[in-house]
């Protein structure tokens, strides 16, 4: 078996593995009280043991864990519609919020929360029989999802050090902010996972935003609205875990194929079509179209425009009613577009995936039914403007030393803040040296021709 991990940090984390769940059960034929729906199928049964486990008395539960230092968004899940999906011990939660604090979730308050959730970790990697990897849902901005997320991910990379380690993070946007503090939090927790982790799949808020209120027609959208979209994204990520297809793609596929150096492991994702229910039947979703928006700046779920950097690795998951023919013929006409620059060392730069399964919608959700849908997770460049971005905003908080005696006194040294920083600064400078290479090898045939 290739089974699969869900952690859910935090509010941002859990308010997303609420949605995933919803559209994971809705996709494999699972009530809402574990039970396996009547209509369901022994060939659909068997392949989701990836991500559930079943009980002696027939039920099937999530292999996943929810953690926050506060009560208010767990209670919501244990109140909610699938609170019997969901094994009790599974669902954490402490008395005392991390307040938005990076230190709290890591020194003090998380520090006394860590015990519990490992030996809840070791009871459900027990229960695997071939365990994959971890997929860990935080936001970079929160206390919890900062603090205690970097922590978790030091032990888990002490004890469980061969296992991919996948990280979806909400990533700060660049106008809209939940809280003063997001620069600090956001800057110590990359630094303290660079190394924990394999790959972080990056969204952020305002993109989100912007995809629901344009391609949906959402005038304004909710935290529900984005969650959906973004368990959109994740299942379709874990399509080939999940279901059949002619070319699947594991969790380790994903770092081997879009990590070309150990740093650089922030892909960005997009996903297409997203279309409201009014507009479905006037539209064309062919495997060309939904390629070709896939690429386009305003479907990218991070705010920066990859027109003005290199593409070094693309993943393209298709699902639903694709023939493989039409993949190869649309991907040999995007690699002729000017917009799509690729490294000159990348000479292929596409890893495909290809599942049978079409896409599920949540009833009563803003995004329409489709045959067929494109997910793509895509290494480039310009995510260097989404770093500096974020070390211009630290740095003119840090040279006032603002907000920092909150960190100092949970116990966290200052010095911690510039070697953050500093980590920061070389994973600029790593990307910008390979954005030069491209430069200076166009400048030389430039020069030749």
């Amino acid at each position: 078996m290739r089974e699969c991990l869900s952690i859910h940090i935090g509010q941002a984390g859990s308010q997303i593995g609420n949605a995933c769940w919803e559209l994971f059960c809705l996709e494999h034929g699972i009530k809402p009280d574990g039970l396996i729906s009547s209509e369901v199928n022994n060939e659909s049964v068997a392949s989701f043991d990836s991500f559930f486990s079943e009980t002696s008395s027939g039920k099937y539960i999530p292999r996943t864990l929810f953690i926050d230092l506060e009560p208010i968004v767990i209670d919501e899940i244990r109140t909610g519609q699938y609170r019997q999906l969901f094994h009790p011990d599974q669902l954490i939660s402490g008395k005392e919020d991390a307040a938005n604090n990076f230190a709290r979730g890591h020194y003090t308050v998380g520090k006394e929360f860590l015990d519990p959730v490992l030996d809840k970790i070791r009871k459900l990697v027990d229960q695997c029989s071939g365990l994959q990897g971890f997929l860990i849902f935080n936001s970079f901005g929160g206390g919890t999802g900062s603090g205690f997320s970097s922590l978790l991910m030091e032990k888990l990379s002490a004890e469980y050090s061969k296992k991919s380690k996948l990280e979806f993070a909400v990533y700060p946007s660049p106008k809209i902010s939940s809280s003063v503090v997001e620069p600090y939090n956001s800057i110590l927790t990359t630094h303290s996972t660079m190394e924990h982790a394999d790959c972080v799949f990056m969204v952020d808020n305002e993109a989100m935003y912007d995809i629901c209120s344009r391609n949906l027609n959402v005038d304004r959208p909710t935290f529900t609205n984005i969650n959906r979209l973004i368990a959109q994204v994740f299942s379709s990520l874990t399509a080939s875990l999940r279901f059949g297809g002619s070319l699947n793609v594991d969790l380790i596929e994903f770092q081997t194929n879009l990590v070309p150096f150990p740093s650089i492991h922030f892909p960005i994702a997009s996903y297409s079509p997203i279309i409201s229910a009014d507009k479905a039947f006037h539209e064309n979703y062919s495997v060309a179209d939904i390629t070709k928006a896939v690429f386009e700046p305003s479907n990218q779920m991070v705010k920066c425009d990859p027109r003005n950097g290199h593409y070094m690795s693309c993943c393209l998951l298709y699902r639903g009613d694709i023939p493989c023919k039409d993949i190869s013929a649309t991907l040999a006409t995007m690699k002729t577009r000017r917009t799509i620059k690729f490294v000159d060392w990348s000479p292929t730069g596409f890893k495909v995936g290809l599942n049978y399964q079409p896409p599920t919608v949540v009833p009563g959700s803003d995004i329409a039914k489709v045959p067929r849908a494109a997910c793509m997770l895509s290494n480039t460049t310009v995510i260097k403007e989404a770093w500096s971005r974020l070390d211009y905003k630290f740095d003119l908080l840090y040279a006032k030393r603002a907000f920092v005696h909150w960190y100092v006194g949970e116990g966290m040294e200052e010095s911690e803040f510039g070697e953050a920083r500093e980590g920061l600064a070389q994973l600029e400078k790593d990307y910008e040296e390979i954005e030069n290479e491209v430069e200076d090898l166009d400048n030389n045939n430039n020069e030749e021709y």
